[in-house]
């Protein structure tokens, strides 16, 4: 075999160290970014939750207060026609 088969270029070799110095150098970022994006989506969705039990809690208690007022004003009604039943049979 002749001597230039078997050697490699070095201007290969540096440029396959200079890739992999690349690769080991961004991991530790790449992995933080793809902390940081988990986490954030994670606790986006957590507040998206909260908001719409809020909401829900609103509406549930909207609608006990238009009950409870619903019921007091048919107990209004009733007290007033039987007190308008009371003074129309006296007479």
């Amino acid at each position: 075999m002749s001597e230039a088969a078997t050697t490699v270029n070095p201007q290969i070799t540096d440029s396959v160290t200079q890739v992999n110095t690349k690769v080991v150098g961004e991991t530790p970022a790449m992995a933080m970014g793809n902390l940081l994006v988990s986490t954030s989506h994670a606790l986006s969705t957590g507040a998206h939750n909260a908001t719409s039990a809020q909401q829900q809690g609103q509406i549930t208690m909207h609608a006990a207060t238009v009950q409870g007022v619903n019921s007091l004003m048919s107990v209004g009604s009733a007290v007033i026609g039987r007190t308008s039943e009371e003074i129309i049979e006296k007479k």
